[in-house]
């Protein structure tokens, strides 16, 4: 798969959760898989950057889950998607030395994934009455594209 449909993808996990991208950017660069060498994107592979992202990940899987958790669409919360998911395409781009067209693809995705995921889990919750259901299902959709984003490096 190209690193640029790569970084896009992990820009829609950024669009869905914000912490959940990286987290599994930095396993991929800390288990060997994403190959950073020693460039600006290196911290990603070390002992310690993929167990605080992923810590970060699962408050956010619970936090999400709250009622008074406002809405993906407001900026103090779509901002960071779209800082994380440029931040995470510029990873994923730095490996192959393409780090500016991975961080503006991240964002575009990052933009796809707030609002395609906002209008899914707004139609799903409806059709359910529920919508802890379907934001338990985001979070693994999240968690499965980004690992099999990843996967394709």
């Amino acid at each position: 798969m190209s690193i640029y449909v790569i970084a896009l993808v992990i820009g829609v996990v950024a669009g869905l959760r914000v912490f959940t991208a990286p987290a599994v950017v930095a396993w991929a660069a800390h288990t060997g898989a994403l190959a950073l060498g020693q460039g600006w994107a290196s911290f990603m592979a070390s002992a310690w950057t993929p167990y605080v992202f992923s810590v970060l990940a699962a408050v956010e899987f619970v936090t999400d889950q709250l009622p008074k958790t406002p809405s993906r669409k407001v900026p103090q919360q779509f901002i960071p998607r779209l800082v994380s998911g440029g931040f995470s395409g510029a990873v994923i781009g730095a490996s192959t030395g393409s780090t500016v067209a991975g961080l503006v693809l991240g964002v575009v995705g990052a933009v796809i994934g707030t609002f395609v995921g906002y209008e899914l889990r707004a139609k799903g919750a409806k059709a359910m009455g529920k919508d802890w259901p379907i934001a338990v299902l985001e979070d693994v959709i999240a968690v499965m594209l980004a690992v099999l984003a990843v996967s394709a490096v």
